[in-house]
């Protein structure tokens, strides 16, 4: 079955070499490799090739039909789709979900939409707070790939579940039309995702999660739409088309350590979003920036809550690479008060031996020249987020060698 395969993979691959970062990846599409280039095919769990950290969006939506596109990480077969109704506010039925390849835009490549079903239905009703996973799915994916998958809504949501900042688009029509793979009727745009927070596969060969846990700057904020740039996204082609990780992308846009904000705090979502992640591994934690902007004011603060955070992956069997604070001179809540922190807190990350490795996304991304702020090819231009050659720049700088 042909499917289109996102040019973030070749474009990627490319950076990364040209950075002389050490990558298996090709700088082709990703081919389909086989058996014997990765290894004895060998019995395997499901992990994750793509998930977003849900939250509450404003509602409601009536049949309706959502199209929307996920980028794979690692490839498999037995597609699984998880939808969630989290932060509902009422029960929701799915009347239809449909996957399928993307060819361009609300297109679907021809032959690949498959219908979903949950439990051998065609659709499902969801409790507010709840989720559910789908059957698994006749499609084969490749890592480095766009999947389309359609969730029609047949009656009231109230509030929806989902994720604010997609950087991706996707489309809806009115009505049931996710039989339907021509963009025809998918007329209106949106710039968010609904419903879907995770897709799972099995590898055929012995794989594991890694989650990415973050706030905007791990969520890819003002990387190029539709390009796949956040740094989980170029940390994946690192990994190549034979790696044996899935890659979970759990940034939320505004998420603090020590409060709830933009999303429930990254205590408060730690079981849902990592532990609770098909066969998680390894956590990649970059938590901080804003709790340092707002509600913290010690170091010591942030600490403490770090330290509960990494005990409990810890006491779950997770590893957790601590990532350093990045650099925000320049931004609107910048000062030596909050410099400060920042500071002393990857001075804490660095040294204190709590995690079992360290990104250190801060040397990575700061101007030598002025270590506050962000290097200017990697800063966005808000001195805040990074470009896409920053996030390129932070996936770089993980070890992989801690991924586990």
């Amino acid at each position: 079955m042909r499917r289109r395969h996102s040019t973030a993979f070749r474009t990627a691959a490319t950076l990364l070499l040209g950075a002389g970062v050490l990558c298996s990846c090709s700088t082709g599409p990703p081919p389909a490799p086989s058996a014997d280039a990765c290894g004895t095919a060998a019995p395997a769990g499901p992990v994750d090739t793509w998930t977003a950290a849900p939250v509450r969006l404003s509602g409601p939506y009536q049949d309706k039909t959502i199209r929307e596109v996920v980028h794979t990480s690692i490839g498999g077969t037995s597609v699984r789709l998880r939808l969630s109704n989290a932060f509902g506010t009422t029960a929701v039925r799915f009347g239809s979900v449909w996957a399928g390849a993307q060819s361009d835009g609300a297109a679907l490549a021809a032959g690949s939409n498959q219908r979903v079903r949950f439990a051998g239905a065609d659709a499902t009703t969801v409790a507010a707070g709840a989720e559910v996973v789908s059957d698994p799915v006749d499609l084969t994916v490749r890592p480095g790939e766009n999947l389309s998958v359609s969730i029609h809504v047949d009656g009231g949501t109230g509030d929806v579940t989902g994720h604010l900042r997609a950087q991706q688009h996707g489309w809806y029509a009115d009505g049931d039309a996710g039989a339907d793979p021509s963009a025809a009727r998918y007329t209106h745009q949106v710039d968010r995702w609904f419903w879907l927070d995770a897709v799972t596969v099995q590898p055929g060969r012995p794989a594991r999660t890694v989650v990415a846990l973050g706030d905007s700057i791990t969520d890819g904020f003002h990387s190029t739409v539709d390009a796949e740039h956040r740094w989980p996204d170029y940390l994946a082609v690192r990994l190549g088309p034979c790696s044996r990780f899935g890659v979970a992308n759990e940034g939320i846009a505004g998420n603090r350590v020590t409060a709830n904000g933009s999303g429930v705090s990254a205590e408060a979502r730690l079981q849902r979003d990592v532990l609770a992640q098909p066969d998680a591994g390894t956590v990649i934690y970059l938590e901080g920036i804003s709790d340092i902007d707002s509600t913290v004011k010690a170091a010591d603060q942030l600490i403490q809550a770090d330290r509960q955070i990494v005990a409990r992956a810890h006491a779950a069997g997770l590893r957790v690479v601590g990532g350093t604070i990045t650099p925000f001179d320049g931004f609107h809540t910048y000062s030596p008060a909050t410099e400060g922190i920042r500071e002393s807190v990857n001075s804490w990350i660095r040294d204190s031996r709590t995690f079992d490795a360290v990104a250190d996304f801060d040397a990575a991304l700061r101007d030598p020249a002025d270590p506050h702020r962000l290097l200017s090819r990697y800063d966005s231009g808000d001195h805040l987020h990074p470009g896409d050659s920053g996030y390129q720049a932070m996936a770089g700088a993980v070890p992989l060698d801690a991924l586990g």
